[in-house]
């Protein structure tokens, strides 16, 4: 989350006045993230978030984005769910962009993950792709492993800028994954964003809810946990907590067995993921406009990830025996 556009009080207004939530009482900037504008507001019924959908999601997608997550909260999946005005439409605009207005979750992302804060997350992860079941509309995965050889090929300079040498360690990883990148593997809903700061807990440390599912489509179910083995399992020195990557998988498996095939693309799965956020933080690295209120995440974090999926891939195995 993040705040590039400014909304003013008269604007404010005259979204609100199109639904049934009160008039505004407080209203500030979510100075976070890097994809969306978003505000925390209160009025006089209750707490919401207004988000301002800004370049990189797409308008014609927004329908898919608003009907999952109200689709989730039918299914009774703790998620901010987006409100309707009064002729039933979530989606509106403001200042000529698109914007919506959900519901507050309640509950805390945590910063340091701990293993009992994995297997919560596990268990989140599971019971997401569960109520996703049989949601009507689809959307492919537009940064998924065919893309991002593409995407890289533009990217080549920043790369050589930030790390003498490291465009052809890239090429190389983007050609491995290629080659054993799976082919067939239980599909559906995936949130392709679960990171730390999207996940919720309660104060005892349950899993409370997920947030954020602007890059949410279609795609392999064990993607989706390759991506969360890499945003909560590793340390801040750059290793892998394999005791954090058994508890999100235990977690996991709670609710949602994983197949022999899927343990054994895990490796190749969590590579790619890396190499996914890679790219992405790279092109967002001197993308960034001047003047919003946020900072755009390390590249060399995700470069560090790659490192080790490269010289260790059992790790991500995660001791499984089945």
């Amino acid at each position: 989350m993040a705040v590039y556009t400014d909304i003013s009080d008269e604007e404010l207004s005259t979204l609100l006045a199109r639904f049934d939530l009160g008039v505004a009482l407080t209203f500030k900037g979510i100075a976070e993230g890097v994809e969306n504008s978003n505000f925390l507001l209160e009025t006089e019924k209750g707490r919401y978030i207004l988000t301002v959908y800004e370049k990189r999601v797409r308008e014609d997608e927004l329908p898919y984005f608003l009907g999952l997550t109200r689709w989730l909260a039918q299914r009774g999946y703790p998620s901010a769910t987006p409100m309707v005005d009064r002729q039933g439409q979530a989606l509106q605009h403001v200042r000529g962009k698109p914007c919506a207005i959900f519901s507050f979750l309640p509950g805390l992302a945590v910063r340091r993950p701990t293993a009992a804060h994995c297997r919560e997350a596990g268990e989140g992860l599971a019971r997401l792709h569960l109520a996703g079941e049989g949601f009507s509309m689809s959307r492919a995965n537009d940064l998924g492993q065919a893309a991002w050889a593409p995407m890289f090929d533009a990217l080549k300079p920043a790369a050589e800028a930030l790390k003498p040498g490291l465009s052809e360690v890239i090429d190389g990883d983007l050609e491995r994954l290629a080659a054993a990148w799976p082919a067939d593997l239980p599909g559906g809903i995936i949130h392709a964003d679960y990171f730390p700061d999207n996940v919720f807990f309660d104060p005892a440390g349950r899993f409370a809810g997920a947030i954020d599912f602007y890059f949410a489509c279609n795609d392999f179910l064990a993607y989706d946990i390759a991506v969360a083995l890499n945003a909560w399992c590793f340390e801040p020195d750059g290793s892998f907590n394999i005791t954090s990557g058994r508890a999100m998988l235990a977690g996991y498996e709670a609710h949602r067995p994983l197949s022999a095939a899927e343990r054994a693309a895990l490796p190749a799965l969590a590579h790619g993921a890396a190499m996914r956020f890679f790219l992405t933080r790279l092109h967002d690295w001197g993308a960034t406009p001047a003047g919003a209120l946020v900072r755009p995440k390390d590249p060399l974090e995700y470069e560090r990830k790659l490192a080790v999926h490269r010289s260790a891939p059992d790790l991500f195995l995660l001791g499984q025996a089945k």
